[in-house]
């Protein structure tokens, strides 16, 4: 098929590097350049992650020559091209298109923002979130009021803002446009009309004038221009394709597009997504709702902090060893030491870690990281004892959260899908099924989020009729997994214990005691 069709480029500008991957119309990823990146923390500015437009295209274009290099195409072997990125990162641009200020999803320096707006205007963000489906946490309208103070200049000089995504496709096409997926996490759109919503602008004391227009994931938006050319490599005319956010666009990728539908994605870290057909907001502002790429369809969704940091932290402290011997035999070293753990027992003998807490949007926080019920006793209180524990406390706030966003749904959950790099563990798959107490399934490709961008550009082009069709057509099952009810019973034990030293815990940060892994800015 991908000889008589051709290629798609899909671009990725992920947290922590930027990327470039050809996809065939099969879904098969044929070529991948890639680089890290790092974002500018300001000195002046605590909590600044600026995001640096020039050298961080000139990055992607050579990450997109890189691919074109290794898969041996010529330009024109490119039929189409999309984009995706981490959400809520914005982009503002001048009159003349070009960029005025940029940040990161991680930037955090809006936190004075997030008090003044709460304390001026006390219902504005119960409001917004019952619009949006998003808090003051992670949207723009605090970094637009921080600009506004801040950097007057460039806040008299906007005259668009876009999200990260849209930006790849500007510098592409020349034409500034949003989607639904990423604009929604701005917290200044409707997840009922998928349009911007200027009257919460309005009500913010901000521009409500500097919102593109809306565009619909896998619609052409433009084609690569002749600077575009230039610099990337590919043909001058390519159509450019609306692409979309991270997690919605993974979310589309392994398969989970229909409303009922549900998923784990499990990195850095964990978000776990539940479709909904409708425009449902929870009135305890526990659960974030995002518009989902394909139209019609909302996502509730949980963010477990941190799990992939966290057991990077503790190959890293205590694993020197683990990582010789998985050196010397060719392993990963995550492989060696679920080996290890394998052989533990459910609930790893009452260890409970306290890492991440179970979604509570609205007032966003988390106790300090630790470790409960140690014992002196090297032959239960070990290395594999430990992760096992680490894995498990990852799949029972998993299934927290899962439950959480579908009782706020209305949803009845029946499987999962498991997706990332923590689906690349055998055991740890059999964990969240057994946890969740549902079946498992892990696809062939696991990094869906570029997988999903490609399917946006041949839906552009017209290869695929939508992109419920695109993913049906190209989504392939690896493994799967069926839950064991005892060990289910088990983790629904442990869960009620956890829950009651998590509380515990986090009263020891509302004291002073101990410090909170992470709050949201102006908590």
């Amino acid at each position: 098929m991908s000889q008589n069709q051709g290629y798609v480029l899909a671009i990725d500008a992920g947290t922590g590097s930027g990327r470039a991957v050809i996809f065939d119309a099969e879904g098969r990823q044929v070529a991948v350049g890639q680089e890290e990146w790092s974002h500018l923390s300001d000195p002046q500015f605590p909590g600044s992650m600026a995001f640096d437009c020039e050298a961080n295209w000139a990055l992607l274009c050579r990450c997109i020559k890189k691919a074109l290099g290794e898969a041996k195409l010529k330009a024109s072997d490119i039929r189409a091209v999309s984009a995706t990125s981490m959400r809520e990162g914005i982009v503002l641009y001048s009159k003349d298109g070009s960029e005025l200020w940029a940040c990161a999803n991680v930037d955090s320096r809006a936190a004075e923002e997030v008090r003044a707006l709460q304390a001026n205007t006390p219902d504005l963000e119960k409001d917004a979130y019952r619009i949006s489906g998003q808090t003051f946490a992670l949207g723009a309208i605090p970094r637009l009021k921080w600009i506004e103070k801040h950097l007057p200049q460039v806040y008299e000089q906007t005259d668009k803002m876009s999200m990260l995504s849209d930006w790849m496709l500007a510098r592409l096409s020349g034409v500034i446009a949003s989607d639904p997926s990423n604009a929604g996490t701005t917290g200044i759109f409707s997840l009922e009309t998928r349009d911007w919503c200027p009257d919460i602008a309005a009500r913010a004391g901000i521009k409500n004038t500097i919102f593109p227009p809306v565009v619909e994931t896998g619609t052409p938006i433009g084609d690569v221009t002749a600077k575009a050319s230039e610099e990337t490599g590919l043909a001058t005319g390519t159509p450019v394709i609306m692409g979309g956010g991270d997690v919605q666009f993974g979310a589309l990728g392994l398969g989970v597009s229909r409303p009922g539908q549900a998923a784990v994605l499990g990195g850095t870290f964990w978000q776990e997504v539940v479709n909904m057909g409708s425009a449902k907001t929870d009135p305890e502002m526990r659960i974030r709702v995002n518009p989902h790429v394909v139209p019609g369809v909302s996502q509730a969704e949980g963010i477990a902090f941190m799990v992939g940091m966290t057991t990077r932290w503790f190959r890293d402290a205590f694993c020197q060893e683990e990582q010789r011997v998985a050196q010397e035999r060719g392993l990963d070293v995550y492989e060696l030491l679920e080996a290890m753990s394998s052989a533990v027992p459910v609930g790893a003998g009452g260890i409970l870690p306290v890492f991440t807490d179970v979604m509570n949007y609205g007032s966003w926080y988390h106790a300090a990281p630790s470790l409960l019920n140690l014992s002196l006793d090297a032959n239960t209180c070990g290395k594999a004892e430990i992760f096992r524990a680490l894995q498990e406390n990852a799949a029972i706030v998993a299934n927290e959260n899962l439950r959480l966003a579908a009782n706020m749904a209305d949803v009845e959950l029946d499987e999962i899908v498991f997706a990332g790099g923590a689906s690349k563990g055998k055991l740890w798959c059999q964990i969240l099924s057994d946890a969740t107490g549902m079946p498992v399934k892990v696809p062939e490709v696991t990094e869906a989020t570029a997988f999903a961008a490609g399917l946006a550009a041949w839906v552009g082009i017209g290869v695929y009729g939508s992109l419920m069709e695109a993913a049906d057509k190209t989504v392939r099952w690896k493994r799967r997994y069926t839950p064991d009810l005892a060990n289910h019973a088990l983790y629904g034990e442990i869960t009620e214990k956890w829950r009651t030293a998590y509380a515990a815990q986090r009263a020891l940060v509302d004291q002073n005691i101990t410090r909170s892994m992470w709050k949201a800015p102006g908590l």
